[in-house]
């Protein structure tokens, strides 16, 4: 059997259904925000990755909302529900340059300014007030991937953030060591989410491939350094991804570059947040 055939015989991610979702609309006074929501109990927000809310995001969320837990997606860019991994390769291109485009003239992103938090994590946080509020339990998980990776962590100030994963975090980017060595969020909230790390238990779990160069050896390290034992790092080697993935190499741990196969190591590392979602946010109310 050849590799081709080997990569043809993948099992690919799980994909999900955007007409299974409730679509609503967060109101702020100066700003709104559409949201889709699926399932009941505690409140996981699923931020997604570029780019914007795929099959594959969806995928993870049923699952997410299949553990008993509600699944809230923010949609913050691109067109949601849409297919991203069949479309051609121009496409594909011009689709990735749109939602990128849109997030780089918008105020509410910060793209490569290390030590900067992004103006809409202020919104996201009130998001996750309100769910807590409407959904019940402890507390709330966050998700962030690439791109809002690095969200999860600045959320992490709000102590109803129970759980923030932190899935391949590509902000501030791999240009300097300035870039390399941090991570979208500015000191003081770096500073805070230790303080809770250390104080209070809180755990900080970051996910990514091994010689992906969009999330350097380096932001992993800068997270060790500041949030010591608080930041437990999950680390796959490239040929632990699906070898069918959009990109030349592995980046999206759980979605994208997943083998949907119970014991491959992109598999176990997506069982192990929903575990821990449930033990986090599940376990107080049962008991």
């Amino acid at each position: 059997m050849t590799a081709t055939d080997n990569a043809r015989d993948v099992p690919q991610p799980r994909t999900g259904d955007l007409s299974s979702y409730q679509r609503e609309v967060f109101v702020e006074p100066h700003a709104s925000m559409v949201i889709y929501r699926k399932g009941v109990g505690p409140a996981v927000l699923v931020i997604t990755e570029m780019p914007g809310i795929s099959p594959e995001v969806l995928g993870f969320a049923d699952m997410v909302a299949a553990s008993g837990l509600t699944a809230i997606l923010p949609d913050l860019f691109g067109v949601a529900g849409k297919e991203f991994r069949t479309l051609s390769q121009p496409r594909r291109m011009a689709y990735v340059l749109s939602s990128v485009v849109k997030v780089c003239i918008s105020r509410e992103f910060t793209m490569f300014a290390s030590g900067r938090t992004s103006a809409v994590v202020k919104r996201l946080r009130r998001l996750a007030e309100q769910e807590h509020a409407r959904c019940g339990g402890p507390g709330v998980g966050v998700v962030g991937m690439c791109f809002s990776g690095g969200f999860a962590l600045a959320m992490a100030v709000d102590p109803r953030v129970l759980v923030p994963v932190l899935s391949q975090p590509s902000l501030p980017g791999n240009f300097t060591h300035a870039h390399r060595y941090g991570i979208d969020s500015d000191a003081q909230t770096v500073d805070t989410v230790a303080h809770r790390c250390a104080k209070e238990g809180l755990e900080v779990y970051g996910l990514r491939f091994k010689g992906d160069p969009h999330v350097p050896e380096d932001r992993f390290r800068f997270l060790r350094d500041k949030l010591g034992d608080g930041f437990v790092a999950i680390e796959l080697a490239q040929s632990d991804g699906n070898p069918n993935g959009p990109l030349p190499h592995r980046h999206s741990v759980l979605t994208n570059d997943l083998i949907e196969r119970p014991g491959e190591p992109t598999y176990e590392a997506r069982e192990r947040v929903l575990r821990l979602f449930r033990e986090k946010l599940l376990a107080a109310v049962a008991s």
